[in-house]
């Protein structure tokens, strides 16, 4: 499975492992886990990188009204998928 590296504002990098991925609006998402375990947390990235940019850079959706949109994309996309928030 590949693997994101995020890099937080603090320095911090972690490795993410990406299951899905979608297209909303003109904006790319993805949805990452933090395991390949079955009890992994799993987080939605917004890619906010502009077409000029070399490199994508990923924030992670803080907004709940996002956050809720998304997931329901997600949650159709990968049926055999149980989650909870």
């Amino acid at each position: 499975m590949e693997k994101i590296r995020f890099q937080s504002p603090d320095g911090t990098v972690e490795e993410f492992y990406i299951e899905e991925q979608t297209r909303i609006g003109g904006v790319s998402y993805l949805l990452v886990s933090d395991s390949l375990e079955d009890e992994a947390s799993a987080y939605i990235l917004k890619d906010v990188s502009m077409d000029t940019d070399p490199d994508a850079c990923y924030e992670m959706v803080e907004d709940e009204d996002e956050i809720q949109a998304v997931y329901k994309v997600f949650e159709q996309m990968l049926d055999d998928v149980d989650f909870e928030m």
